[in-house]
């Protein structure tokens, strides 16, 4: 569970709509999800974004409607990861359901900006801000069943392959 990207900065209560607009809701193609990312925040953000890139954000971030295409739009727009100070529940479970690892860091919005680039180790629950002199930064560790989401692509795939396990034992 190791991360290494450009950052991306947002700030607090982040909601879902801003995340991925409600008119874009009419699809559920990660691909056309991901084209309209953050658009009304930064309306360059989907053709910049690069695969791996991470979003450090405040507090709060993915409050709002309970809409699973959020973390879709974020994992589709080529972002590895999303550390925030905190998570609004319902997007921190949809996450997760999705396959989009999250982490949460009450230190690093104040000692990053936007295009450094960070390394981020789930497993071991540390942050380096690359080409910084400073003492590698705290985030919780991803529980090892959600760690076992993640590998498996979200919930639903979890589940298939735990299915198909199953059933390759009987």
């Amino acid at each position: 569970m190791k991360f290494r990207g450009k950052v991306w900065k947002f700030g607090d209560n982040i909601d879902t709509d801003a995340i991925i607009p409600a008119r874009h809701l009419t699809t559920t193609d990660p691909a056309e999800l991901a084209r309209h990312c953050m658009e009304d925040i930064d309306p360059e953000f989907a053709r910049k974004v690069g695969a791996g890139d991470i979003i450090v954000a405040g507090e709060n971030f993915g409050c709002g409607s309970s809409r699973e295409h959020a973390p879709i739009a974020i994992k589709a727009a080529g972002i590895s990861c999303v550390i925030a100070r905190s998570f609004a529940r319902i997007f921190y479970r949809n996450a997760f359901n999705m396959g989009l690892p999250i982490f949460e860091s009450a230190e690093l919005w104040d000692r990053v900006a936007g295009g450094q680039h960070i390394e981020a180790d789930g497993g071991g629950g540390k942050i380096i801000i690359v080409g910084s002199e400073a003492q590698p930064l705290s985030i919780e560790p991803i529980p090892p069943f959600m760690q076992e989401l993640i590998r498996h692509g979200g919930l639903m795939r979890h589940i298939a392959q735990k299915k198909q396990q199953s059933q390759g034992r009987k």
